[in-house]
């Protein structure tokens, strides 16, 4: 048995070339044949009749030998197929036309006889062969003298022996052996015909067995997402459906090897991360130990503040960290309720006002007058007001401006947050919102940890809303996100 489809399919082909050609030859024999009996029985319907007429039976209803011999010259001439038989009422054979010592029954059965004469149209209806025991022949009948009580009946048998010698001959002739010819040229185009398309239709199978193939062996680097075709077939649409899982794995893969890189980043990280303000609080505070006799007051005061602040850091960035792997979590999901986010940013701003004037920063607020409430996490939503706002302050030079604008579009609430102060370099900017990604100023340093804006948008992002920045370098920031208004959205 071939393994593969299409030798699968020609095999199959085959089979079923062979059977349709062994079905129709029988069924055309069949059906030639009977077609042949059918006309042969229509065609003589009053031959039986006629021959009567023609004065075969004397007028006691015996045979006439004259008339017999007349009638056997006449069909010698015209059919010599033909055998005619007189039955009594009872169906015995009192004479006939066939050659003396060839007829092997001495009775006919009437069943098929009376139908005939019944006329009722269903035809060919075939009688017994006086000349074969076992045989049936489609035959021509008229009764003798009265049809309501025939004396007997005229038989005449369409096709004797001698027909059936002259079919058997042609069974070998000239004609016969074209048609069958003929019928197996024909199934042989049909093979090849079918093996054709077959080859066609199993090339994109083979095809698609290339790529998954391949694919096996090794992810492309570059793949085009496929578009799939209104007209296609199931075949083209199996090779779609496959090239949008492997660029789907291939994305996978290449997400997991940027979230393997970023882990090892984000390691690296941490570890720098809480390894400096540790190793100086613990710097700080063995200073403290082994110097406490030798520090005066205000100097001990001082180094206990400089510990304070490292501690102070050390426990936000912990915080961070533990806030940013709450959101990621699967079950991390905001608790909805409508509320103002006009006063929110209100309330936000207030708890922002004793560093701005400390910083000497000005904080203004732009708000529509007719707010819709938003459906949000009004805890998770101040997070994100607190973290832009706050950034926005660490880079923003005394004498600065930061306006928190809030609008309503027919779908989402806006806030954005502007400031005047030293802006994103453009380098920088495609990356603010990487975990751990700072940038780096003119003096190379930033108080921050790199997980506010990362956490701000990871918020944004549960509430399926949007969040990005824009920035002009040396004109300052403007951060931008949106939450729908529908919770369904």
């Amino acid at each position: 048995m071939p393994r593969s489809l299409y030798g699968k399919l020609a095999l199959v082909l085959l089979l079923l070339v062979v059977l349709i050609g062994l079905f129709y030859g029988a069924i055309g024999i069949y059906v030639t044949d009977l077609y042949d009996q059918e006309a042969r029985q229509k065609l003589h319907r009053s031959l039986a009749s006629d021959l009567i007429k023609e004065g075969l039976l004397a007028e006691d209803g015996t045979v006439d030998p004259e008339g017999l011999e007349h009638v056997i010259h006449m069909l010698m001439v015209i059919n010599p197929s033909i055998e005619v038989y007189v039955l009594d009422a009872e169906g015995r054979v009192v004479s006939f036309s066939a050659p003396p010592g060839t007829v092997q029954r001495d009775r006919v059965g009437l069943g098929p006889v009376k139908r005939y004469l019944e006329d009722d149209g269903r035809l060919p209806i075939r009688g017994d062969d006086p000349r074969d025991r076992d045989g049936v022949k489609v035959f021509s009948a008229a009764p003798v003298g009265h049809p309501g009580s025939p004396e007997g009946y005229v038989y005449v048998v369409l096709g004797g022996q001698l027909y059936d010698n002259v079919t058997q001959m042609l069974a070998g002739s000239y004609v016969l052996r074209m048609a069958a010819a003929g019928l197996a040229a024909g199934l042989v185009f049909a093979f090849v015909a079918g093996l054709l398309l077959f080859g066609l239709i199993t090339r994109r199978l083979r095809n698609l067995d290339g790529r998954v193939s391949a694919f096996k062996a090794g992810p492309s680097p570059a793949r085009p997402v496929p578009a799939g075709r209104g007209s296609a077939d199931e075949i083209d649409r199996l090779g779609v459906s496959f090239d949008a899982m492997a660029v789907r794995i291939e994305e996978q893969l290449h997400s997991l090897e940027n979230a393997d890189r970023l882990r090892r980043e984000l390691v690296a990280n941490v570890s720098h991360d809480l390894r400096t303000p540790l190793a100086a609080l613990h710097g700080y505070l063995e200073t403290l130990l082994l110097k406490e006799d030798l520090l005066d007051p205000e100097e001990r005061r001082r180094y206990l503040e400089i510990a304070g602040r490292h501690s102070a850091r050390l426990g936000k960035r912990v915080e961070e960290l533990f806030e940013l792997a709450k959101l990621d979590a699967a079950e991390a999901k905001p608790e909805l309720e409508p509320f103002s986010l006009s006063e929110l940013v209100q309330d936000v701003l207030q708890k922002f006002q004793l560093e701005a004037g400390r910083r000497k920063i000005g904080l203004h607020t732009e708000r529509e007058k007719e707010m819709p409430f938003v459906p949000a996490d009004i805890a998770m939503i101040e997070r994100v007001l607190e973290n832009l706002v706050s950034n926005a302050l660490r880079h923003t030079p005394a004498g600065g401006q930061i306006t928190v604008t809030v609008a309503a579009g027919e779908r989402s609430a806006r806030v954005q947050v502007r400031d005047n102060g030293e802006g994103i370099p453009a380098a920088d900017l495609p990356s603010i919102f990487e975990r751990f990604y700072r940038c780096r100023h003119g003096d190379g340093q930033d108080e921050g940890t790199g997980l506010g804006l990362a956490i701000a948008r990871r918020i944004v992002e549960l509430h399926h809303g949007t969040i990005h920045a824009e920035s002009v370098p040396g004109q300052g920031a403007l951060f931008t996100f949106t939450l729908p208004l529908d919770p369904d959205l």
